[in-house]
């Protein structure tokens, strides 16, 4: 079965673990694909860094710190701290193993190879089996409107701490960006879909908003199905549910589900949901989604496989279009 994951952030990164500890175990093995979120990749001390391909590629490699849930493990911070010493503005941190991807990523790319190489070669040498996609080759930006004013992604993210609401938000250079040809190719020949447990707004939907990117996955053929990032109306991770609510949607299972049905009419086949919001399943229903509500929250490995095995199933099950 060849099966694509959209995916960004660390709860996509667990969910595309769990899809590959899967995959390596069906008979025969899955050929899994995920593609990666770009829209908040940022250039730093003259290098690019993209925080989610790292976040996603790091925790298939199994070398990812599982404690912050991104970054590596048994990272220094050494680089960082002569950067301050000289008056550079450290308020992202590169740790001195991670700075390391950053400069190969940078000095490939400053050679004219497209991200999509790069990202592949780097992945190998971490030892990842899964094939790794970034979204598209151009560069894609996420701006943050705010009452303090319009910022980058990562400064309102990191530098600001979330703590401006969200009241808009922009993603310049999307309509002159492209998905891949090796990510349509990978779509159109899928035989599921899975959009993981990834913000909506700011990892699902810049991927989906590429030109032709909605289209091609409706266009597939196969099932696709939503793990909803929201469980008892919290985001475990990040700000999706304060922009859910900031951006005039519900904090909710449901209110991701209508999310989908409102900004991407046509998309879903299904949603997946925990077992905390059992009680929204009819006003999901309602919106034409079949469902599958189980344990969504992945404490360890053993809940990434289950869950995914679970969303893979529940897939294939839905009749193609």
């Amino acid at each position: 079965m060849r099966v694509v994951a959209l995916a960004g952030g660390i709860g996509g990164a667990k969910l595309a673990h769990g899809l590959a500890l899967a995959a390596v175990t069906a008979s025969p093995p899955h050929e899994l694909t995920v593609v990666v979120n770009t829209a908040d990749d940022l250039e730093l001390h003259g290098l690019h860094v993209s925080p989610d391909l790292d976040t996603v590629m790091y925790t298939l490699a199994g070398v990812a710190d599982r404690e912050r849930g991104w970054g590596l493990a048994q990272e220094t911070w050494q680089a960082s701290e002569m950067l301050a010493a000289y008056g550079a503005e450290t308020w992202f941190r590169l740790g001195d193993r991670d700075l390391a991807t950053h400069l190969v990523r940078s000095e490939r790319l400053g050679r004219g190879e497209r991200l999509t190489v790069v990202t592949a070669a780097l992945a190998s040498a971490l030892g990842v089996g899964t094939r790794l996609l970034p979204m598209s080759d151009q560069p894609v930006r996420t701006k943050v409107g705010t009452d303090a004013g319009w910022f980058d992604f990562q400064e309102w993210f990191v530098r600001r701490g979330q703590r401006d609401e969200v009241r808009e938000l922009r993603i310049e250079g999307l309509a002159d960006a492209r998905p891949t040809p090796e990510v349509l190719a990978a779509v159109r020949s899928a035989d599921a879909i899975v959009l993981a447990p990834s913000n909506p707004f700011l990892s699902i939907g810049p991927i989906l908003g590429l030109p032709g990117m909605a289209d091609a996955v409706r266009e597939a053929g196969a099932p696709v199905v939503a793990v909803s990032p929201i469980v008892g109306g919290t985001a475990l991770k990040g700000p999706a549910d304060r922009m859910l609510r900031s951006l005039g949607g519900e904090a909710s299972a449901a209110g991701i589900a209508r999310h989908y049905a409102q900004r991407h009419p046509g998309i879903l086949d299904g949603l997946v949901i925990d077992d905390a919001d059992a009680a929204q399943a009819s006003d999901i229903e309602a919106l034409g989604l079949r469902l599958l509500v189980t344990g969504t929250v992945m404490r360890d490995d053993a809940d990434r496989e289950r869950l995914a095995r679970e969303t893979l199933e529940f897939a294939v099950g839905l009749r193609p279009r």
